[in-house]
């Protein structure tokens, strides 16, 4: 029986950082493998904002023999060392040992930072079993130690040094993180991108562990960058200069470089103070809006007639390649892993400065126009007819349309393409849940039994022997390989939705593989989406929430006041919901949450499917071996 006393001692008063290390999904996103390497871009992102200060001009980061301990040394002012007016220790003490602390909140000393929350040292230190911060100021060189959060020595002056600058070695804690080796791909790709934002900037990646070195400096920025990418994505861009802009007034700094190119997606990458907004967020909303606008204003200026089709924005984004990077004072982001910005007036002066300097460079380049115009219609009667074919599948008859499609089909009642989806479900338990729980005018479901074919290196005749590959072929209708057909799709989005569990990510690997190899323009063209069914319901009362995974669960947990006691409970699978559950959280598109699949790069895709999933067991060997100090968590 519950004590029903409340009282003084039932609170708990948390000192220094311990609430971090006692919710550090909160601030670090989680206690992954990305997590992992947060603790060392929040230290990264300090050396970075005294770049963008005019204090730095080199970076050097160490991952050290073990793999599991880094150091970062840069050649900026150093953190001061002198007693802090407020905490009486000493401000080096005070930025690694408190939250909201930091020269980040001082537009005097940061006018442009993406540090801004004043958490990411402190972190760091309290996530660590061990930190050692080395400072250069005021003519000496100075050192203190940590462990988890706390100085375990005084701040000591060693000897008179003549330089600037500061060094932090941390070695994360394992009683935090399951896995504590760093990845040295990632490191180096994300200092690469690094260097390509702050033009200008050296950056030097020492890896002891794998015994390389590598340095990036690159003073032409976001236009190397570009190049770059559009080598990677192997497509051919349709014009032989990139568009390029830049505008720095009222403390903004604004940079935009773009391409169109043969690609059927649209692919922008964003940067706000360095760092990757990877969700996106006001400033991509301001591009998207001017590129629409600059095309459309130069149509019409020089009376372009285009008929039989009506040109939509994103037949005018189709096969665009861009990147977009902005420097702000205040910037706010949606959570502190800063990956979504949501200042409401960079829409407005990322607009401003992109459409008409776009604009202006279509005028001045007419043969280019002529060749994005052309490109763009192009994407537009590919969209009608995409759409009017599979219409005209639709509107046969009930009868003749139906005795061509899997029996186990719940098809739905909507004639257009545009208005259908179909969900692509795990399990004839699941399917009748969602059959039950859908929107039968609009949402049809596709129970499969168990794992289909892998369809790695299989041809289009051997696919076709196996009964859930033939099935999901004919409810498509758009066949498959060489005879594919995407204006026969006859749903506008397909959606995979499996349990959240090994066997499911399994099925969406297997179906992702196959819509790879033999659909692949499915993806191309973002018809192709995950749903995200939560793995907890937690109830408070008569609340209930629902939480997608683990690091969710401890953000809803964290915002619910001390005195409530919530229930939680963990789905093992979709069958374990009820009809309306599933509708509330993963079928109804008022409420759910859908991932759309997409390829960066199509070359790192073929090489990770044919690994993954090739003939050769060598390589799934040699990337067990090499990754699996990188697993969290096995499920078996």
């Amino acid at each position: 029986m519950s004590n029903s006393e409340y009282s003084s001692k039932d609170i708990e008063v948390l000192e220094g950082l311990e609430h971090v290390r006692m919710r550090p999904s909160m601030y670090i996103g989680g206690t992954d493998s990305r997590g992992l390497h947060h603790l060392l871009w929040e230290i990264i992102d300090n050396s970075v904002d005294e770049h963008l200060a005019s204090h730095c001009t080199e970076i050097v980061i160490t991952l050290h023999k073990d793999g599991s301990s880094c150091s970062v040394e840069d050649n900026g002012r150093g953190i001061p060392v002198d007693t802090h007016p407020k905490t009486k220790k000493s401000t080096l003490e005070t930025v690694l040992t408190t939250l909201n602390a930091g020269g980040k909140f001082n537009s005097q000393a940061y006018a442009r930072s993406g540090g801004l929350h004043g958490v990411g040292a402190s972190v760091t230190n309290a996530l660590s079993v061990e930190m050692v911060a080395t400072v250069y100021h005021d003519g000496y060189e100075w050192t203190q130690r940590y462990k988890r959060g706390k100085p375990t020595t005084p701040l000591k002056q060693v000897k008179p040094f003549r330089g600037r600058g500061t060094t932090i070695f941390f070695r994360p804690d394992e009683e935090i993180f399951s896995k504590t080796s760093f990845n040295s791909d990632t490191i180096r790709q994300h200092l690469e991108d690094i260097a390509y934002i702050h033009a200008g900037l050296k950056i030097v990646f020492q890896d002891e562990f794998k015994k390389e070195k590598h340095e990036f400096l690159h003073p032409d920025g976001i236009v190397s960058y570009l190049e770059k990418i559009l080598a990677e994505v192997q497509k051919k861009s349709i014009h032989e200069t990139a568009f390029s802009a830049t505008r720095d007034a009222d403390n903004v700094k604004i940079e935009a470089v773009l391409r169109w190119t043969e690609a059927t997606d649209e692919q922008l990458r964003s940067y706000v103070n360095g760092i990757r907004t990877h969700a996106g967020g006001t400033h991509e909303s301001g591009f998207r809006s001017a590129v629409a606008k600059a095309v459309r204003n130069y149509i019409e200026v020089h009376d372009i007639k285009i008929k039989g089709v009506t040109i939509e924005n994103s037949d005018i984004r189709e096969g665009v390649l861009a990147i977009l990077s902005i420097f702000l004072p205040h910037p706010m982001f949606q959570g502190q892993t800063k990956e979504k910005l949501n200042n409401p007036e960079m829409t407005a002066a990322v607009e401003g400065m992109v459409r008409p300097a776009l604009e202006s460079w279509l005028n001045n380049n007419p043969t280019v126009a002529d060749s994005v115009v052309g490109r763009i219609v192009l994407a537009a009667r590919a969209r009608q007819a995409s759409r009017e074919a599979a219409t005209e599948v639709r509107r046969k008859s009930p009868t003749s349309r139906r005795t061509s499609l899997p029996g186990k089909l719940m098809d739905c009642r909507a004639t257009d393409p545009a208005e259908a989806e179909l969900f692509i479900v795990e399990g004839q338990s699941a399917g009748g849940t969602a059959g039950m729980g859908r929107d039968s005018r609009t949402q049809a479901i596709l129970p499969l039994r168990g794992k289909i074919l892998n369809t790695e290196s299989l041809a289009t005749s051997k696919i076709l022997e196996n009964q859930e590959i033939k099935d999901l072929v004919e409810t498509l209708g758009t066949g498959l390989g060489a005879n594919f057909d995407i204006r026969r799709l006859r749903y506008d989005r397909i959606i995979l939705m499996m349990d959240a569990d090994s066997d499911g990510y399994h099925i969406s690997t297997l179906l992702l593989t196959f819509f790879f190899r033999h659909m692949r323009d499915l993806i191309t063209n973002k018809k192709l989406y995950l749903a995200q069914p939560p793995l907890y319901k937690i109830q408070v009362g008569t609340q209930v929430m629902y939480a997608q995974d683990d690091a969710h669960k401890e953000e809803i947990l964290a915002s619910l006041p001390a005195n409530r006691k919530p229930e939680i409970g963990r789905f093992k699978g979709l069958g374990e919901m009820s009809a309306t559950q599933l509708k509330e959280t993963t079928l109804d598109p008022k409420t759910r949450t859908l991932l759309a699949i997409s390829v960066d790069s199509l070359v790192e895709a073929d090489q990770t499917f044919s690994q993954l999933l090739g003939k050769d067991a060598s390589e799934r060997y040699r990337i067990i071996m090499s990754e699996a100090n990188l697993v969290d968590d096995l499920d078996v």
